[in-house]
């Protein structure tokens, strides 16, 4: 059966069309309710009377003038950040129209919007499963972790959520997840996810509070690899097909893509057969061989050959991926960050 999961994404404010998702009065008003939006107490009547207008009309536009008469520079520079990324969305007809163009034009947006436009699309691209280990797989589209190795198990979690939890506990058997910081455990722990309880990762989807296991051959990284699958078909419209690799064996290695800004800079030393420090490849934590189904969607440079991807964390075992990556590096026949008509 399929289950509701990630409130917090607006998924269900969105407008669902054939061609994407539409953004809503309701889901740009969502984005009021944040913390860096909503008028805290010592808010001046400026900020208050621009919060309430543009609650009740969330199109309605704002001057720079009314913007630079706000009271508390934080605010005006929230303000700022929030109407730069509403107006990018109002100028396309979808949220993923809005993704590619955002991709191509070179991100300008705060990462957190970027982020939110991330997990709609991926809530989107999930529609209708039931999946545990793909929704906890898809959290890596949108937001940050911090992985660590644990008796031979590549382990992945949340950095926000352990974040918050170092402030009143720790977390058991991952507590290493949190002791690098010189943070003091307690007894809190984050659960790593297993079939025995994965049901209740759709009661703590938004606690973001179950740890992955991203260890080569297990059940995370073949998660991963149809997430980025199901992201692809989902951003560009073409199909691909993305396994786990052990490593990289190929004479003719012809193309690859990193998942984020390290796994991009080790595939690149790697390819041109540079040397690379142990303790920099112990940071490439992943690698997938993609394909194309069909060979008329992939560029003809690459002859044919497989795509291989990486993942990787930064020297403080924290990770970002970057999925508009895919969008951007990958040898298509016809780029999807082209504008469409």
């Amino acid at each position: 059966m399929a289950q509701d999961f990630w409130a917090s994404s607006g998924y269900r404010l969105l407008e669902r069309a054939p061609e994407g998702l539409r953004a809503t009065d309701a889901w740009l008003a969502a984005f009021l309710d944040r913390g860096e939006l909503r008028p805290p107490e010592e808010a001046g009547p400026r900020e208050r009377a621009l919060h309430a207008r543009i609650a009740a009309a969330p199109r309605a536009p704002v001057s720079p003038a009314e913007l630079a008469a706000l009271e508390d520079a934080d605010a005006r520079d929230n303000w700022q950040a929030f109407l730069r990324f509403r107006d990018r969305v109002a100028a396309h007809r979808t949220l993923e129209d809005c993704y590619r163009a955002l991709i191509a034009s070179g991100v300008d947006l705060a990462p957190v919007f970027v982020d939110a436009l991330a997990q709609a699309i991926a809530r989107a691209m999930l529609e209708g499963s039931a999946d545990a280990w793909l929704c906890r797989a898809a959290e890596l589209l949108f937001r940050r972790q911090r992985v660590a190795a644990e008796s031979g198990r590549l382990l992945s979690a949340d950095a926000a959520t352990i974040e918050a939890y170092a402030q009143t506990g720790g977390f058991g058997a991952v507590g290493r997840l949190i002791r690098a910081q010189g943070t003091a455990t307690a007894a809190v722990k984050m659960d790593v996810l297993t079939h025995e309880n994965a049901p209740f990762y759709f009661m703590r989807d938004e606690l973001f509070c179950f740890v992955l296991d991203i260890t080569a051959g297990g059940e995370g990284a073949a998660a991963l690899a149809r997430v980025l699958e199901g992201w692809i078909a989902r951003l560009a419209g073409v199909e691909v097909t993305i396994e786990p690799a052990s490593r990289v064996e190929d004479a003719r290695w012809r193309w690859h893509a990193g998942l984020d800004a390290d796994a991009s800079a080790l595939l690149d030393r790697l390819y041109r057969g540079e040397p690379v420090p142990s303790a920099d490849l112990d940071r490439l934590l992943l690698l997938f061989r993609l394909e194309f189904r069909e060979a008329a969607d992939a560029a003809p440079a690459l002859g044919g050959r497989p795509v291989y991807l990486g993942l990787a964390c930064r020297p403080d075992r924290t990770l970002k991926m970057k999925p508009q990556n895919l969008l951007a590096n990958l040898p298509f026949a016809e780029s999807p960050l082209a504008p469409r008509a």
